[in-house]
């Protein structure tokens, strides 16, 4: 064989010349400063005047170009995005940690310039009812829903659903809604893996007693992080007795887990004992208790969330607080908007979207949350 080897031709375009038209009229347009005249237009396009116009006049039409008067023709300014309007449920004032919820939602939805309404659940299930038949009433187009009391997530949820509102669930999990909020297995294996650390350095790994408190009424996947935290405690701790692990319901709250530990050091003599609770609040409760008995060197302490509180109480000297594990509540607002916008847009969204987290503990806190200090120097 001779030659240089035979490529097939590519195949020729077909162009539509009326589009062609269409679309260097555009060009032509966006280009211009200042709106053009037909006869300008036709002439450029080598046009006739008539041929011109139809096509001009067809791009007016389907919203591409409009007429300035006398002055001739510009490209219409891009539609305007509808304006969604959110209903976000707040789980409850009360805490530091849904308080920065609440804060970085509303932030990143004025930033996203959506409309939205702030109901608080104030802990309660009347409340939340009540605030979902609101949301429902106010024809809301999604809603983020934070509230813990999974008696009645199906009951929320069938609200929405038949209202035809897509809804969000945070922290805890409603049937049909995508989910944001906390790993909790993980979490709980974060600061339970820290909490048999130190019990193994401190205390020679001899601990006579491990409390966990619970929240109940918030269901299984909270409790989770419980179950994470005790087996992270004993991948440190293999030999510690299953025995010695007590469960106490705090509610998730300060003063709930303060009574419920006050009342059972009345009648234990443990002398070293690993601390877990659900949150924050229920931790620090736990922690008064120990200091109203005069005991709190009986005790090491993890929580979760690393809330403002808890961060306080780890920089105080002496502090029994250990750890907690960071979930960044001041970084939902911009991911759980994102993925409002998404649902709303009509593009597929994963079912579940978990935060990230971090053990922040005495010794790095003032590291991972400086701005901590900005704000106490400020109060001063």
């Amino acid at each position: 064989m001779t030659g240089a080897a035979s490529h097939p031709s590519r195949p020729r375009r077909r162009l539509i010349q009326t589009v062609v038209h269409a679309c260097d009229a555009l060009a032509l347009l966006r280009d211009s400063r200042d709106p053009v005249k037909l006869a300008s237009l036709a002439a450029a396009l080598k046009l006739a005047p008539s041929t011109a116009f139809r096509i001009v006049d067809t791009l007016c039409a389907k919203g591409f170009v409009e007429r300035d008067g006398r002055r001739g023709y510009r490209p219409a300014p891009p539609p305007k995005q509808r304006s969604f309007r959110i209903g976000y449920a707040a789980q409850s004032s009360e805490f530091a940690f849904s308080r920065a919820v609440a804060d970085s939602i509303v932030q990143a939805a004025r930033a996203a310039n959506l409309e939205l309404l702030v109901a608080d659940n104030r802990y309660s299930k009347s409340a939340a009812l009540r605030n979902a038949d609101h949301f429902v009433r106010s024809k809301v187009d999604l809603v983020i829903e934070f509230q813990t009391v999974s008696e009645i997530a199906p009951v929320i949820a069938s609200k929405y659903h038949a209202a035809g509102i897509p809804m969000i669930a945070v922290e805890i999990p409603h049937p049909g809604a995508t989910f944001y909020g906390a790993d909790n297995y993980r979490a709980g294996q974060i600061g339970g893996h820290y909490l048999g650390s130190w019990a193994k350095k401190h205390w020679n790994g001899q601990v006579d007693e491990v409390l966990l408190l619970e929240l109940e009424l918030a269901g299984p996947l909270p409790q989770s992080r419980l179950t994470g935290l005790l087996d992270g405690i004993l991948a440190v701790l293999p030999k510690l007795p299953r025995a010695s692990v007590l469960h106490l319901n705090g509610n998730g709250q300060f003063e709930a887990s303060l009574a419920a530990v006050r009342k059972h050091l009345r009648s234990s003599s443990a002398g070293r004992v690993l601390v877990g609770a659900v949150n924050d609040p229920s931790v620090l409760g736990a922690l008064c208790a120990f200091e109203e008995a005069g005991r709190p060197e009986h005790c090491a302490a993890m929580g979760q969330n690393a809330s403002e509180e808890a961060r306080e109480e780890m920089r105080r000297p002496g502090t029994r607080l250990i750890g907690s594990v960071a979930y960044f509540p001041e970084r939902y607002g911009p991911e759980i908007i994102a993925i409002a916008l998404e649902i709303l847009n009509r593009r597929a969204v994963p079912p579940a979207v978990f935060a990230k987290h971090r053990l922040v503990t005495p010794q790095n806190v003032n590291q991972i949350y400086p701005t901590d200090l900005i704000g106490r120097i400020s109060r001063l």
